[in-house]
């Protein structure tokens, strides 16, 4: 099944979706640290439709969230990684929408050593589903906001904006 792709502009920016076998793929900021290869890659190869099914629900559902209408999404994923990566999207899935967790309590709840964190942090960053599997929830142990692919505003923004507070 070929590559789909849309553009929503969003409070963060303009957000790359990406969807291929009914199931979403890819969401990037742009600009994002690796979204530029991400972007002309998915452009070149892809088609753009924004009426696509799982596009299609995925604008829905990232709009009812930026209103502050909706606290999880209900979508079919399929993010590309190694199995160490998947174990710890997966977890980043079942933080609650406005709350947080550090890199060590998802090594602890994964059954890791503390040294592990590093390796959670390489993965969180890694994330090719921004947002919907929720890595700006993840801070640092002493609860800092710490590295995000898309940007330490938009990481607050999104925190802020589950908190009920948001100004970007």
């Amino acid at each position: 099944m070929p590559i789909s792709w849309s553009v929503l502009p969003s409070p963060v920016g303009d957000l790359l979706l990406i969807s291929q076998d009914a199931a979403l793929t890819g969401l990037f900021f742009s600009p994002h640290k690796a979204s530029h290869k991400h972007w002309d890659e998915v452009r070149a190869s892809g088609v753009e439709n924004p009426q696509e099914p799982v596009i299609a629900a995925t604008r829905t559902q990232l709009t009812e969230y930026f209103a502050g209408d909706r606290t999880t999404f209900d979508l079919p994923l399929q993010p590309a990684g190694t199995g160490f990566q998947l174990r710890v999207w997966e977890r980043l899935r079942l933080i609650g929408y406005a709350r947080t967790a550090s890199y060590g309590d998802i090594a602890a709840q994964l059954g890791l050593v503390p040294g592990a964190s590093r390796a959670v942090g390489l993965a969180n960053g890694a994330n090719p589903i921004s947002i919907i599997v929720p890595c700006h929830r993840v801070i640092g142990a002493n609860g800092s906001l710490t590295g995000y692919g898309g940007g330490l505003e938009r990481k607050r923004y999104l925190l802020d904006l589950e908190q009920g507070s948001a100004l970007f």
